[in-house]
């Protein structure tokens, strides 16, 4: 029997750490007899459930990632099996399991359908990252992922919800193993400032010590503190800004403010004031280092006047030569905010935006 997985545009960096584990496994961009592995969010969910829908009646269809981990059962409408949180241990048990004719009650980690109800099997820990690939140098490839986790608790975000709230770290020889595949490095982490520690204070010797490491491979650029990763703005210090100037190529980095209104960043339990993104903003321009900020629109109860809080933040970054993507809040599954409805962003903010954007200030899609 057939073991594919379906390659979509927003999924590839999902399906290079998975194929590793499956190594007889093959990428497929289309409905394939067999067992079929899809990996997705919430975003794609109706188109995946409608492939899925019309799938052959022999194939059996596994789904993970963050849309199925968060919202199992709505999943299961559709598919075989959902593989819960983290994959690296759990789908290939599952798919061992399935080829062989095992008790798949006996998985840990996934969900299934059994005589109409939904069973879910027994939670598996968390995986060391050092035990598993980034990547197939072969195959796909992806950033170097550095972390897992966070540490915080913001009400908007499936991470500490899929992954834990204790973050955990690639050792750097593991990191170097993988990084000897790219000229420019790139790495992903909910905060690339919090390598190494606890998520809630910084760590920047263990920083240094993997920066260091890295830059002493000939030949590498490191791309540190930027998108696919993205930096706390109560971890901006000059300390750490000293280390992405010493060893870093990039002269930006990723921040994520999220809201210019201290009352919307209090209520997500973001963890963070309004003031520190300002000082955050401000060190990065004392370093030279162009910060580029995200901003959310549609938090639950806010008003007009938090959002012009927002515009303003966002004009006075943008005055000081800053950068900023603007989002649109996208409740999802298993987070605080799955159920609630996104205030509209009121049509004041939603032009200037608009002329901010057609000027080329800023980026991004805050509309519904």
């Amino acid at each position: 029997m057939d073991v594919c997985f379906r390659l979509m545009q927003k999924n590839t960096y999902s399906l290079a750490a998975l194929l590793p584990l499956l190594p007889e496994s093959k990428l497929v961009k289309e409905m394939h007899e067999g067992i079929m592995i899809y990996s997705f969010a919430t975003k794609q969910k109706e188109n995946v459930f409608a492939e899925v829908d019309s799938r052959p009646s022999d194939t059996i269809c596994i789904a993970g990632g963050p849309h199925p981990s968060g919202s199992v059962e709505d999943t299961l409408e559709h598919f075989n099996f959902v593989v819960i949180g983290e994959g690296e241990e759990t789908l290939p048990h599952l798919v061992n399991t399935l080829l062989e004719g095992g008790d798949v009650s006996k998985v840990k980690g996934i969900g299934y359908k059994c005589d109409g109800r939904v069973v879910l099997t027994e939670k598996r820990d968390n995986v060391d990252l050092d035990n598993y690939p980034c990547f197939d140098s072969k195959a796909l490839r992806s950033p170097i992922e550095i972390s897992r986790g966070c540490s915080w608790n913001c009400k908007y975000c499936q991470t500490p919800r899929i992954f834990g709230h204790e973050m955990r770290h690639r050792s750097i020889d593991s990191i170097v193993s993988f990084a000897k595949y790219y000229n420019d490095l790139r790495f992903t982490s909910s905060n690339a400032f919090a390598y190494g520690g606890n998520g809630i204070q910084p760590r920047f010797d263990k920083v240094e010590a993997l920066l260091s490491k890295l830059s002493s491979i000939e030949g590498k650029n490191i791309f540190f503190g930027t998108f696919p990763s993205e930096i706390r703005p109560d971890f901006v210090t000059h300390e750490g800004l000293d280390l992405i100037d010493k060893y870093c190529s990039n002269r930006t980095i990723s921040l994520g403010a999220q809201s210019g209104s201290d009352s919307i960043l209090k209520e997500m339990l973001r963890g963070h004031t309004s003031e520190d993104v300002n000082v955050a903003v401000e060190r990065c321009f004392e370093h030279e280092i162009i910060p580029v900020v995200d901003f959310i629109f549609g938090f639950p109860n806010e008003t007009e006047e938090d959002q012009q809080r927002t515009l303003d933040q966002i004009k006075w970054i943008c005055k000081k030569g800053g950068k900023v993507r603007a989002h649109y809040l996208s409740p999802l599954p298993s987070t605080p905010y799955e159920k609630i409805v996104p205030s509209l962003i009121s049509d004041t903010v939603n032009r200037v935006l608009g002329k901010m954007a057609r000027d080329g200030k800023l980026s991004g899609s805050w509309n519904e």
